[in-house]
């Protein structure tokens, strides 16, 4: 068995303007557009689905987007927020690369170690989230 190629995007929402289904949609086009295959997409807007474990084992690294990460996003009593931190988790765990996209990052150097995640990515529009694709498609 070979090093896999593709990335799994748990997605969630950005907000009103850019739904779950959007986000990913626009990361996967610039991460097609670094050479990579299509990733596979997870929403995880409504917790972790079961397939969650063997998805991320099958994948070369995982790609949390979502919204906002800040101190909360460590809590263990937000349903959303610890999705969140427990991907991180699970794929720290695995040996898996995590890397965030989020339109907000307010975690310091200390909460983002926590994580363990490898690159934290800021976008906030369409543009920019085709921009985070490209960028973690080279990385990976």
């Amino acid at each position: 068995m070979g090093i896999p190629d593709t990335l799994l995007l748990a997605v969630r929402a950005f907000g009103t303007d850019l739904p779950a289904e959007r986000v990913a949609e626009t990361i996967a086009k610039g991460v097609r557009a670094a050479g990579m295959p299509a990733p596979d997409v997870c929403p995880i807007e409504d917790g972790l689905p079961a397939s969650f474990d063997v998805r991320m084992r099958r994948a070369r690294a995982v790609v949390i987007a979502t919204g906002r990460l800040d101190r909360e996003t460590l809590a263990t009593d937000r349903r959303s927020a610890s999705d969140v931190f427990e991907i991180a988790t699970r794929a720290r765990q695995a040996g898996v690369p995590a890397y965030a996209v989020t339109g907000a990052n307010e975690l310091d150097a200390f909460d983002a170690r926590m994580m363990d995640l490898q690159v934290i990515l800021e976008a906030r529009t369409v543009r920019g989230l085709a921009a985070a694709g490209t960028k973690l498609g080279r990385l990976a």
